[in-house]
This record gives C-alpha cells, sequence and structure tokens, in this order.
C-alpha cells in the first residue's frame, strides 16, 4: 500500500474518536516526510536528537514536532524552543536540566512523563515507585509543564496490551483527579501501529505510527 492510502486508513479509524495523529518519521527521508505533510499531516515524532536537528530547518516552519525518544541531557541544548512537546521525561535530573535550558531562553518546555509501564529493563521512563518523587520535582519547576502520560508497552497479544493501557488509563485519571501547579492531564501517548485501535479503545489521546503510515523503517537513511 502507498502511503496515501495507509494514511487513510488510520485515519479513517481515528474518525470519530478525536486523538491526536502523531507521524513517526524516525530513519524517513524529508521526501518522504513532506509527502506525508502535503497530506495535511502537522504532528511529527522524531527519537533522535541528531535526526531531528538534521531534518527540522528542511521542512514547513508549521510542523508540530514530538520528540519521542529517550532524551540525553547533554542534548537538550539542542532541541529547545524546536519542539511542541517532549514524549519522554523520566527522572529528576533530565528535568533539571529541561528547567535550566529553558529558563535560559525564557521558553516553557511541555511535556509527557514516560512510564515504564511493564517494568523492562531494556525500556526507559520512569517506574511508577518513583513518580511520586518526579511529580513533587515537577511542581518546584517554573519553565517546565507537564501534559500528561507516555508509555511503550510490552510487546504481546491484545489483553495483555489491553491491561497496559488500562493500568496507564488509571494512573492517568488518578492524576488528573489531583491539583497541581505545573501539571495537567491532558494528554494520555499511548498506541502505536500494531496496537494504537486497542490504545484508543481504552482511553488514548495521542497515538504515535511510523511503520502504519510510511512503511518499514529504513536504518540505513543519512
Amino acid at each position: 500500500m502507498s502511503i496515501k492510502e495507509n494514511l487513510d486508513k488510520i485515519e479513517e479509524d481515528l474518525r470519530e474518536s478525536n486523538v491526536i495523529l502523531v507521524a513517526v518519521s524516525k530513519t524517513k527521508s524529508i521526501k518522504d516526510i513532506q509527502k506525508v505533510y502535503d497530506l495535511g499531516i502537522r504532528d511529527f515524532g522524531e527519537n533522535k536528537v541528531q535526526e531531528f536537528v538534521s531534518k527540522e530547518p528542511n521542512l514547513p516552519e508549521d510542523i508540530r514536532w514530538h520528540f519521542i525518544g529517550h532524551l540525553q541531557r547533554n542534548k537538550v541544548k539542542y532541541i529547545v524552543g524546536k519542539v511542541e512537546l517532549i514524549h519522554s521525561l523520566d527522572g529528576v535530573k533530565l528535568l533539571q536540566e529541561l528547567e535550566k535550558h529553558y529558563k535560559a531562553k525564557n521558553l516553557t518546555a511541555n511535556v509527557l512523563i514516560q512510564i515504564n509501564i511493564g517494568c523492562e529493563e531494556n525500556k526507559t521512563g520512569i517506574y511508577l515507585e518513583n513518580l511520586e518523587e518526579l511529580i513533587e520535582a515537577c511542581e518546584l519547576c517554573t519553565n517546565v509543564k507537564v501534559k500528561g502520560l507516555m508509555s511503550v508497552i510490552p510487546i504481546g497479544d491484545e489483553k495483555s496490551c489491553r491491561n497496559y493501557f488500562r493500568k496507564m488509563k488509571y494512573i492517568f485519571q488518578d492524576l488528573k483527579n489531583k491539583k497541581f501547579t505545573n501539571i495537567s492531564m491532558d494528554i494520555l501517548s499511548m498506541g502505536m501501529t500494531h496496537d494504537y485501535g486497542v490504545a484508543v479503545e481504552e482511553g488514548s489521546t495521542l497515538v504515535r505510527i511510523g511503520e502504519g503510515i510510511f512503511g518499514k523503517r529504513n536504518y540505513n537513511n543519512k
């Protein structure tokens, strides 16, 4: 199927849900990203800083960029003022680095807290037992605003996926019912190419789809 056919199917699936679609463009060429842009998509996700900064100047200015990968503290300075939303806040040290760099430029970093809901050692994201500490640190910030939660769930069957999505929705709703200064639960970012349908059924407000739009990734792309 072509990119247009892929996108048409996904948009039809999401038509009645009001869910934000982020086209995950990692490893994809500027030409392919432009093609998806020309089909009406404005939200794109990248997961490596070096790749993002090489693409961003060569694409339309009205793209809303989402940084969805693990963000190293020494790379924060390169994305300040360039991304709409950082999906991968996973610890107090990264929070402090974001606060420092965004405060220096008098800008606000809009972020999602990434939760490692499956407690997988090979994945980033904060464990639930450390979430309260991070939330308390977020409340002390002036230039970082938490807009919701994100998760990459363990690979599994539909029942397993649904279970993890429900756990995330419960945490999201629990935080939404509390009063914070710098934290609002507006976005629940969960669901990718192979499980976005289940994610939407379980309360996702934003899905991150790469292969489902662009086709298989080419990790040799420069």
